[in-house]
């Protein structure tokens, strides 16, 4: 089960969270989302439980906790939707309104 941690402090590394759900079951993976441009935490990551009856264990005990000063928002991982966070943006944006002709 693909599980959501929002709230993170910046501080908090793959590492950190990967101890905080281990004590309820096997980790299968843990990535903390970094800006691609600072390499900074954004504050949230996912933490993969392959066991359904673990991770719903995690996700009850580990929601609304302090970790590093914040409090944890943890529940299950919706999907990606099509396009990412790109929304509806898109297309030619406006040259400033001058005629190119």
């Amino acid at each position: 089960m693909n599980i959501y941690v929002g709230n993170l402090s910046y501080q908090t590394g793959d590492d950190d969270l990967r101890q905080a759900f281990e004590s309820y079951g096997q980790v299968s993976s843990v990535n903390v989302i970094k800006d691609k441009f600072t390499g900074e935490s954004r504050g949230f990551g996912f933490v993969e439980m392959s066991n359904d009856d673990e991770a719903q264990a995690a996700m009850s005990g580990l929601n609304g906790t302090e970790l590093h000063g914040r409090t944890l928002s943890v529940n299950q991982a919706r999907p990606r939707t099509e396009g990412g966070d790109r929304g509806g943006r898109g297309g030619r944006r406006g040259g400033g309104g001058r005629d190119r002709y």
